[in-house]
């Protein structure tokens, strides 16, 4: 289990929460429940695998083996995407990684069916707006709100996002959002973080890299990067975390890749601990 592991050292020594003045966020994974939103929107897909096919654990992935293999399957397909096209608009991404999973999936490529994948591959690109936000989020956003600036550097695109932050992380005050298609490549590149680095001194009037604390649940995406950047991290322990990384969770701490500083299992139980350093701060 992976809260069962024990801590890295951290990148940064670890300094009261207090110390911090920003929190830059991954989001779908973090604050958004990015695994339910994509298993929901393949079930068209995986609906038509043949049950005799060397695919047909996917049939059933609501929940259980398949659903892991399947949001692992679809991360593994979504990264090569994004690698070899690091401008392109996550929407785009979205599609292309439905209708490749198609073809791996052998659906039948007749022009009638070929109509069918294709709309069903526009909509679930457009979908990104109606994933759900993990129950603890709105709530923890805005009580961190009141001691940092928050941050998002996500990647999606401008328009997914704005979709969102009207849907489901409607009310959370983000001082700046940058996208992946604001930076024009995806985390995990470290020009993702180069660009977070400074365009947060500018945003906020010089705060550093040492005024940063990046809060993400994606070893992969953030908690290695942020290793390679010097930063600061909190590792929100969700489900998929070590995803895109060689051996898994435990391939990554084993190897050392990840120096987070804490680890919370929600959104919520960070920003308790928060909390609770503030008060202890001011007795």
């Amino acid at each position: 289990m992976s809260d069962e592991l024990p801590m890295p050292e951290p990148t940064v020594p670890r300094r009261p929460f207090s110390s911090f003045k920003v929190i830059t966020y991954d989001i779908y994974g973090t604050l958004v429940d990015w695994e339910t939103g994509l298993i929901n929107g393949l079930q068209p897909l995986v609906a038509r695998i043949p049950a005799d096919s060397p695919h047909s654990i996917y049939r059933h992935s609501r929940s259980g083996a398949g659903r892991v293999k399947l949001a692992e399957k679809f991360h593994e397909v979504e990264s090569q995407i994004q690698a070899g096209n690091p401008s392109m608009k996550y929407s785009q991404v979205l599609r292309e990684s439905y209708l490749k999973l198609a073809s791996e999936f052998g659906d039948d490529s007749s022009s009638s069916e070929a109509v069918v994948v294709e709309d069903e591959a526009q909509r679930f690109g457009a979908g990104v707006g109606s994933w759900p936000a993990f129950p603890d989020t709105v709530d923890a956003c805005k009580r961190l709100s009141k001691y940092y600036k928050l941050i998002p550097v996500s990647n999606v695109d401008r328009d997914s996002f704005s979709e969102t932050c009207a849907g489901p992380l409607k009310g959370v005050d983000f001082f700046r959002v940058y996208t992946a298609q604001d930076i024009g490549s995806y985390k995990p590149d470290l020009r993702n973080f180069e660009y977070l680095l400074k365009h947060v001194k500018e945003d906020t009037g010089g705060v550093e890299k040492e005024g940063i604390l990046h809060v993400a649940q994606s070893l992969f995406h953030d908690h290695v990067p942020a290793k390679k950047m010097g930063l600061s991290s909190v590792w929100i322990n969700r489900k998929g975390a070590g995803m895109g990384s060689g051996g898994g969770i435990e391939g990554v701490h084993q190897r050392g890749e990840v120096g987070y500083g804490w680890r919370f299992a929600t959104l919520g139980e960070f920003a308790d601990e928060v909390e609770r350093q503030m008060a202890e701060e001011q007795r």
